[in-house]
């Protein structure tokens, strides 16, 4: 008799320990559709003065990549246009905030970073290396592979 309440008690306290672990891992779950629904990205184009493409991508590769990533952040991808006259002036990127709200104090503490401050200075130390930017916030569709 005693044999079997204690097979009885180790079968509901694993059955206990597998819910308890299971209904955490749905929480999770959940938690993470629920940033994921509210996350947007942010399709950006930089131009650059004529001949200053290597020097933006040289700043965005070495520095702004990580200042991005410590400010919350999500480096997506970069490219540049095949085709002149964009192919030798032009940086696109994606990046990705947990929501519109968090892109704005991303942002505000990116740029008041003393790093980003320093880096910004000495890269411009022989000219500016932008002209222009633009910044375009988008929603995923329903059918978006990325999310």
């Amino acid at each position: 008799m005693a044999v079997r309440k204690r097979f009885l008690f180790a079968g509901v306290a694993t059955i206990f320990v597998v819910g308890f672990m299971l209904g955490s891992t749905i929480q999770e779950i959940q938690d993470l559709e629920a940033r994921s629904a509210m996350r947007v990205f942010e399709l950006r184009t930089y131009t650059a003065p004529e001949g200053k493409l290597v020097n933006l991508k040289a700043r965005f590769r070495d520095h702004t990549m990580s200042l991005f990533e410590r400010h919350g952040i999500t480096n997506i991808g970069y490219w540049t246009p095949q085709d002149e006259p964009n192919s030798s002036n032009t940086l696109v990127y994606i990046i990705s905030h947990d929501s519109r709200e968090a892109a704005v104090a991303s942002w505000d503490a990116f740029r008041s970073d003393p790093e980003w401050r320093r880096v910004s200075r000495e890269s411009q130390v022989d000219g500016r290396i932008v002209n222009n930017v633009e910044s375009l916030f988008l929603d995923p569709t329903d059918f978006s592979p990325i999310r």
